[in-house]
């Protein structure tokens, strides 16, 4: 049964087709919460998630959240029309691997397609996902998972080979792109890096990058970027590139799980979709990593290794330390600036030559440095000036102002410091907490707010030492890191008191 109503767009919903009608309209139409109904407009239809309210909209009237607005071309005052969906093949499919079915090519296309037509919802999505966090896939359905996610969305070809640089993540303060792509670029080989913005960390690649320059182009202004400078820094989502990837990892982030089979679908899947075929692939590994262990990392880098091989991706896999940030700085506006003190010859040895050995590794596949020399010549790219001039380059052709100098890059000015408690030695550094107080302090958000270490592990402190300044745009987001410092340690020095129990002493007067 179709009911038609007058539509009105509402700014509630967070990146979700969703509609809202009164309880008397649902009742007309025997439509209950929690329904997935078909929504018409003109020719266009789409699956969205019905709500009710009585408070929201009237009699008559749907309201429709912008998400489902904007892929439907709705507009206020349209006439549109509402009839209850069919079950959707992808929820038997789905429930078939809960229990541990295997799926085939055909299955996984189904479940990928209902995902980005919006005929199963987040709820759905979460089930698919957790399947494969406790379930598990094989090789050969994550090949399929990967190819499904392509297939969904555009793709991207270049005139030349196009390289790029990855990493699984994991790490806070991890601005290598920033380096390598103009290296790499330098030497004249083809990175169009497409990046992610943060979804649980305190920046993005393409956050970062955000601060220099614009970050968001079509497909063809990415192509004459890449044309004009050989490199470019840009946010993916704005480029349809494997788009069911996005709404799995949304569906991820609320509970923080991260299944090994989706990650290796998500980053190949990304990177088949922008027309790379060459790949180097950071995998962190240490305490407080994704990955903890140096045989944990070789395994993952066989996957890897293997995936890529099925799809036609060359990948070539570098296990870096993950145990603590990269630099010293931590969030957005930070690592901006961190990055170009690096690029003009006076940032932290840590992100210098994690950057250098990285691009040695890219400019060794692409034949413009033998093997094993690849480090030397990217050291000298970075130390000649070169990267610098090409990262001025990019940002100028990025719509950035390619005169911008790290001491003009504006950050947070709400601060607080942690000072040493008691002399001795650094001897952890914990990535979560960290983590946490960039979140906390309003990055990626707020561009100036994060976390800048000014100590790190092994390194001896004096009393009274200024160890870690937070930074913050908003006065009361300084106050919540403060909250999570309070409660945790992110910096553990030998022989510092960690806590008491009970924390109040009560005396027998």
């Amino acid at each position: 049964m179709k009911i038609r109503f007058k539509a009105k767009v509402i700014d509630l919903f967070s990146r979700e087709r969703a509609v809202v009608v009164s309880s008397k309209d649902a009742e007309n139409a025997d439509l209950r919460s929690f329904d997935r109904v078909k929504l018409t407009a003109d020719e266009t239809t789409i699956t969205a998630m019905l709500y009710l309210s009585d408070k929201l909209t009237q009699d008559g009237t749907i309201r429709v959240s912008q998400e489902l607005a904007s892929d439907a071309g709705i507009t206020d005052g349209d006439i549109v029309s509402v009839a209850l969906a069919p079950r959707p093949q992808s929820v038997t499919l789905i429930k078939r691997k809960m229990k541990g079915a295997t799926l085939s090519k055909a299955d996984m296309g189904t479940i990928i397609q209902d995902i980005v037509l919006g005929n199963i919802g987040p709820m759905e999505t979460l089930a698919f996902a957790m399947a494969q966090k406790y379930v598990g896939m094989n090789d050969d359905e994550t090949e399929f998972l990967t190819r499904a996610l392509v297939d969904t969305g555009d793709r991207l070809e270049f005139d030349s080979p196009a390289y790029d640089k990855h990493s699984i993540g994991g790490v806070p303060g991890n601005k290598v792109s920033l380096l390598i792509v103009p290296i790499v670029a330098s030497a004249g080989l083809l990175i169009p890096k497409t990046s992610s913005r943060a979804i649980t960390s305190p920046t993005g690649t393409a956050d970062t990058m955000e601060v220099l320059a614009q970050v968001e182009f079509t497909a063809s202004e990415l192509k004459e970027i890449a044309r004009k400078t050989n490199g470019a820094i840009a946010w993916g989502g704005m480029l349809n590139l494997a788009p069911g990837d996005d709404m799995i990892i949304r569906a991820e982030s609320v509970v923080g799980i991260d299944p090994e089979s989706q990650m290796l679908a998500s980053i190949l899947a990304k990177k088949m979709a922008a027309g790379v075929r060459n790949l180097v692939l950071d995998i962190p590994t240490g305490k407080g990593a994704k990955v903890e262990t140096m045989e944990e990392a070789v395994s993952l880098a066989n996957r890897f290794i293997d995936l890529g091989r099925r799809l036609g991706i060359q990948v070539r896999c570098g296990v870096t330390y993950g145990g603590q940030p990269i630099g010293h700085a931590i969030g957005p506006a930070l690592e901006a600036k961190e990055a170009l003190e690096a690029l003009t010859g006076d940032g932290p040895s840590s992100l210098i030559e994690k950057s250098v050995s990285i691009s040695g590794l890219i400019l060794e596949m692409g034949g413009t440095a033998p093997a094993g020399r690849g480090y030397e010549v990217a050291r000298e790219i970075l130390k000649s000036g070169r990267a610098f001039d090409k990262m001025k380059e990019i940002i100028e052709a990025q719509g950035g102002d390619s005169r911008v100098k790290p001491e003009e890059i504006t950050v947070g000015d709400h601060r607080h410091a942690l000072y040493a408690p008691v002399d001795g030695y650094v001897t952890s550094v914990e990535n979560r907490v960290l983590t946490e107080m960039g979140r906390a302090a309003g990055a990626p958000r707020d561009k100036g707010a994060g976390v800048v270490l000014h100590v790190k592990r092994g390194h001896k402190v004096r009393k009274d030492q200024k160890m870690l300044e937070i930074y913050a745009e908003r006065s009361v987001k300084l106050q919540d890191a403060v909250n999570v410092l309070r409660r945790e340690s992110p910096l553990i020095i030998e022989g510092m008191l960690l806590r008491t129990v009970p924390e109040t002493m009560f005396l027998n007067v």
